[in-house]
């Protein structure tokens, strides 16, 4: 049930959704003229506005702020945690190769990882939200492409149950208790990592952290005030994340450092 509402939730998180709600609540409004015009106004303003850079940089700055990863390079971990999300099944099932996104920076840090010898072992993290039993498991999907890229099969461990960074920790916690594994290091996108971290912490595991997929542009630089897809994508995405750090620390599946 939380997956469907999460998904609900996902939905009404969009600057896009937004926008069409007023607009939408205009034209229905329309005998009303001023009511029915200021709705549009605000709903093309609300698309701008979340879809120019500075905006956008600043919610991704945000939601990446504080930050600071704990990867110590003295230590050979016994393994790295590499977190599913970087993977696009839809584009990975058509072409029947990996494709990616843009957290597909976590799977290249984990292999960087391990060709420089900064970890023994690695665990992937990461299911699908896809019922059909053809669905594709990122899992599965990341392992064999490491695999094609020179690692061992014996140091690559998958879990591919988990449909959100709850279970990322709650199954990756079994598979390390099964392994005995005490050295750990947690991978994935800058602006996940609090939560994702958290969520480990809430399971009685504390690892290290590398942070991969930081997306916030320098602070200080020219912006541009042109609207642009991408733009209304990072806008999207930070929020989804603030999100969802709340809704985890409201239902306790995070825990505070």
């Amino acid at each position: 049930m939380f997956l469907v509402l999460s998904k609900i939730l996902d939905l009404f998180l969009g600057p896009l959704t937004w926008a069409m709600l007023f607009v939408v609540a205009g034209m229905i409004l329309r005998r009303r003229t001023r009511l029915a015009m200021g709705l549009q106004v605000l709903g093309l303003a609300v698309l701008y506005l979340f879809s120019i850079e500075p905006v956008a940089g600043a919610l991704m700055r945000w939601t990446e702020a504080g930050v600071q990863p704990t990867y110590r390079p003295e230590v050979v971990y016994d393994a790295v945690i590499v977190l599913g999300g970087g993977l696009d099944p839809d584009a990975t099932e058509t072409s029947g190769r990996p494709e990616y996104n843009a957290a597909g920076d976590r799977i290249l840090r984990g292999y960087e990882l391990l060709r420089e010898g900064r970890a023994r072992n690695i665990l992937i993290s990461g299911g699908s939200l896809d019922p059909r039993p053809e669905a594709v498991i990122e899992a599965d999907v990341l392992s064999r492409q490491l695999q094609m890229w020179g690692i061992e099969p014996g140091r690559i461990f998958t879990e591919g149950k988990s449909r959100n960074t709850r279970e990322n920790a709650l199954e990756s916690e079994k598979l390390i208790q099964q392994q005995g594994w005490k050295t750990l290091l947690l991978v994935t996108s800058a602006a996940h990592l609090p939560r994702a971290y958290g969520c480990f912490v809430a399971v009685g595991l504390r690892p290290d952290t590398f942070v991969a997929d930081v997306r916030a542009p320098p602070g200080k630089r020219t912006s541009s005030w042109l609207p642009r897809g991408y733009h209304l994508s990072a806008s999207s995405d930070a929020l989804r994340e603030l999100a969802g750090r709340a809704v985890y620390r409201l239902r306790g599946w995070t825990a505070a450092p």
